[in-house]
């Protein structure tokens, strides 16, 4: 299956470059034999790979240099398939040792070919390196106009019982979602994620517009202090489920569905309507419960002042759930603390390969108009009136 992917991928870039001749009317992209044989560990084990490859005559204006083709299947130095660097990190968060990684690999891949404990720790020291770049490196290029924060808690080699890996997630104003930054600390901490947004704040990251997260989060604090002019966005999911922890079961179902005729609602004015109801039906019995809502009212409905079509991206934090989800499945608590650095190179290197596979928020156009300071009523643009001469 991998040499005729390979063979469909240069018959395509050939036939695409077809007509693109030489003076005398010779082809300039043709196919010339095939590579030396090598070997690539995949998840049927190790297999042996010949390339098809392409002379590509073309000159590059810009630099001089001919062109080259590469494929984006299996580039040249590539020796193992991408879902070896997923399941190398989910092994390391098991909690097995560079030594137990050959065994462990050998069942899932029929083969340990180019998997020595040699070569995972090189892979690993290589990934704390790529995280600690990606912690140092410049955003005054990057403009996140949305921003998700959470908390999550793996159960992870970290070396406090209660520490956990904050992640701040942004949408940029191409309407893409990106990882904006991922290090470890405490959820509740104000101190802990005013270190890290004092860090962002550093390397150039401007104000987003709105950041989402759950209210437990000291987040907020570290927000209004280093983004003041940002405006806050409670996610529903955490706080539905604070909402019926203080109710008894038996109110729960009807409870949930109140809530969710709140964030629902078609625009601003009926979900406040629909909070009035919800405390209307619980406030006498339930004031507690009634009061997690009416306390919040405003971070809760903030989403409804931005374009309809990102209301279901910006209401959870669920962006960030469902990447942890997978992780926070498959790992268990395990015995010691191990290296800190080296887990958080691991979920950092998992997340990094998820997010090849986000994708961009509904409408991605209308996100650098929330930057441009659009106004939005009932999720839609509102035009400037225009002028009446005097």
């Amino acid at each position: 299956m991998l040499a005729a992917a390979l063979e469909a991928e240069v018959n395509a870039y050939i036939a695409e470059l077809a007509d693109e001749r030489d003076d005398k009317g010779r082809r300039l992209v043709v196919r010339n034999g095939y590579h030396q044989p090598t070997q690539v560990t995949t998840a049927a084990g190790a297999v042996e790979v010949k390339a098809p490859r392409v002379n590509d005559k073309r000159v590059d204006e810009a630099t001089g240099e001919r062109k080259r083709f590469s494929s984006a299947i299996l580039p040249p130095w590539c020796r193992k398939s991408p879902k070896i660097s997923e399941v190398l990190p989910l092994l390391y968060l098991h909690g097995l040792s560079s030594g137990d990684f050959v065994p462990a690999l050998e069942q899932f891949l029929g083969s340990s070919a180019g998997l020595s404990p040699a070569t995972v720790t090189r892979l690993t020291q290589q990934w704390q390196a790529d995280h600690a770049a990606f912690m140092d490196r410049d955003l005054t290029e990057v403009d996140y106009v949305y921003l998700w924060a959470d908390g999550i808690h793996l159960n992870v080699r970290l070396e406090e019982a209660r520490a956990c890996v904050l992640v701040l997630v942004g949408v940029r104003a191409d309407g893409s979602k990106e990882l904006v930054a991922l290090k470890d600390g405490y959820r509740e901490s104000g101190e802990s994620w005013v270190d890290l947004l004092r860090d962002c704040a550093r390397r150039g990251m401007r104000a987003p517009v709105l950041a989402v997260g759950d209210g437990a989060l000291g987040f907020w604090k570290a927000l209004s202090e280093l983004f003041p002019a940002s405006r806050h966005q409670r996610c529903w999911v955490h706080k539905t489920a604070n909402v019926l922890n203080a109710l008894p079961k038996s109110a729960q179902p009807g409870a949930r569905k109140a809530l969710q005729d709140i964030y629902n609602a078609e625009d601003l004015d009926l979900a406040a309507k629909a909070i009035k109801t919800f405390a209307q039906l619980y406030g006498t019995k339930f004031p507690k419960a009634v009061k997690k809502i009416t306390d919040d009212e405003a971070e809760l409905l903030a989403f409804y002042d931005f374009p309809a079509e990102h209301w279901i991206h910006l209401r959870t934090t669920n962006p960030i759930e469902s990447t942890f989800a997978t992780v926070r499945l498959r790992t268990k608590v395990t015995r010691g603390a191990g290296s800190r650095t080296a887990a958080l190179a691991m979920v950092f290197k998992l997340v990094e390969s998820a997010q090849q596979r986000w994708r961009a928020v509904n409408a991605p156009h209308l996100v650098a108009l929330v930057r441009a300071g659009a106004r939005f009523e009932r999720g839609q643009l509102v035009e400037r009136p225009a002028t009446v001469a005097a």
